[in-house]
């Protein structure tokens, strides 16, 4: 449960698409300075640090205005929505989403979206609701979109479709198949692939990778979980990147230096620069 070493420095530089720097793993965990200087030295040029309640998506915000090499995404995770919603507390929450949206730095709302592993029926309707409601956030504020989507492939599709995506809308960890690739990309949706691209018996997941446009993949680590090979079991990190950038250049058959340009312009396409402000939507209808 060490941190691994440091991978061979990236010859072009890209950015991590979903990390979770508030949370410090392993024997040795890393404060999130630590983290980014890291990255920097093996050429992960920045990241998207991902809320997953109100308490980490003010701190993602907060974070972010102090440091160029991040940015933020802000959103109650799937999982939480069904006890905050019986609870009564979940419009204050998606209130205080809505007002973290409009800082600066953030650029994002998510990680939001369907969880079915762990939510039983009766927790669908609050699922469903808050993710209609984050989406109606990140339209609102001109920003992306980061869905989180486990066993619920179909029903998050169906939202998507039913309430309308926003302008870039990207399916964080894509979990899916190549049908799956090829509907969301057919979309203009983009698909981020994490660690899990490089296990052995990811077939499927690489058959999606495969199928999908060069201009519409990300890569992200989704730390601190799901290490990629060679270094999987341990604590993930934004500058094992690397380790994910090369092996899909391997799958697709292409140089990891090219792969790497298209990932850094497909992410700058979603989320903007890294050193300039976000453009403010004029006069964005307010939530009720």
């Amino acid at each position: 449960m060490t941190y691994p070493p440091l991978p061979e420095a990236l010859r072009v530089g890209v950015y991590d698409n979903h990390t979770h720097l508030e949370i410090e793993d392993g024997e040795d965990g890393l404060d999130w300075r630590e983290q980014l200087d890291r990255a920097s030295a093996v050429g992960v040029r920045g990241v998207v640090q991902v809320g997953t309640d109100v308490v980490t998506s003010r701190w993602s915000a907060a974070t972010a205005a102090t440091d160029p090499r991040m940015l933020a995404a802000v959103a109650v995770h799937p999982n939480e929505t069904p006890e905050l919603t019986s609870a009564g507390g979940i419009d204050d929450a998606l209130a205080e989403i809505d007002r973290l949206a409009g800082l600066p730095r953030v650029r994002a709302v998510g990680e939001t979206g369907l969880d079915f592993y762990r939510t039983g029926e009766a927790g669908r309707p609050a699922q469903i609701a808050a993710f209609e409601a984050h989406i109606a956030i990140a339209k609102e504020h001109g920003l992306a979109l980061q869905i989180h989507d486990r066993d619920a492939h179909q029903e998050v599709v169906d939202t998507l479709q039913r309430v309308g995506a926003p302008d870039r809308t990207v399916f964080h960890c894509f979990s899916g198949d190549a049908a799956l690739a090829q509907l969301a990309t057919s979309h203009g949706w983009y698909l981020s692939f994490a660690g899990t691209v490089t296990f052995k018996k990811a077939e499927r997941l690489q058959e999606a990778l495969a199928v999908a446009p060069r201009s519409r993949i990300l890569v992200e680590t989704d730390a601190p979980y799901l290490a990629p090979v060679p270094v999987r079991g341990r604590p993930n990190a934004p500058y094992l990147v690397p380790h994910t950038l090369r092996a899909m250049a391997a799958l697709l058959d292409t140089d990891p230096s090219m792969l790497a340009a298209q990932i850094a312009s497909n992410t700058e396409a979603v989320y903007g620069s890294w050193d300039a402000e976000p453009p403010v939507p004029s006069a964005p209808p307010r939530r009720t």
